[in-house]
């Protein structure tokens, strides 16, 4: 279907703001979002990581508090910087189906609480698919090493 000429400039200014590069940077962050908003939050209150760790049952607290700040900052950053993207992604795929078999144990939940545990458990899911997309796509078309095939990066 044609564009109406009307609607041209419109859509010229449009498609400038929606640039490619915004795009991918702009959803990128958002799926890193919690994870840089985790990290920063356990660094800058490292008690509170802590006490996370000894709630999850993690022992020794400290070196799991530190290896879960250094995984969700490092990730993220690798994701947005494009350099081992693919590596990132994996790394949040994994950390995210770890937490959520720990933190949202709804198999074991009686109701209500099994619901909004299981919804939780499914969107961590989902989000780990997200991440395992990343991953095979920057694996796939070579974004990391600057060899993008068919001319695309992600």
């Amino acid at each position: 279907m044609a564009e109406r000429p009307s609607n041209a400039p419109l859509t010229a200014f449009a498609r400038g703001l929606i640039s490619p590069a915004r795009v991918r940077f702009l959803a990128l962050l958002a799926l890193c979002g919690a994870y840089i908003q985790g990290g920063l939050t356990k660094a800058l209150d490292f008690n509170g990581a802590l006490a996370e760790m000894a709630h999850f049952g993690l022992t020794p607290q400290a070196p799991f508090a530190v290896a879960v700040i250094v995984l969700e900052l490092g990730a993220s950053a690798l994701i947005l910087s494009g350099r081992l993207r693919w590596l990132g992604a994996l790394g949040l795929a994994g950390f995210t189906v770890l937490a959520a078999l720990l933190a949202n144990r709804f198999w074991a939940m009686s109701p209500p609480e099994r619901t909004m545990a299981a919804n939780a458990f499914f969107e961590h899911l989902g989000l780990a698919g997200a991440f395992v997309l990343v991953a095979w796509y920057d694996l796939v078309h070579g974004a990391s090493n600057g060899t993008g095939q068919h001319g695309r990066d992600l």
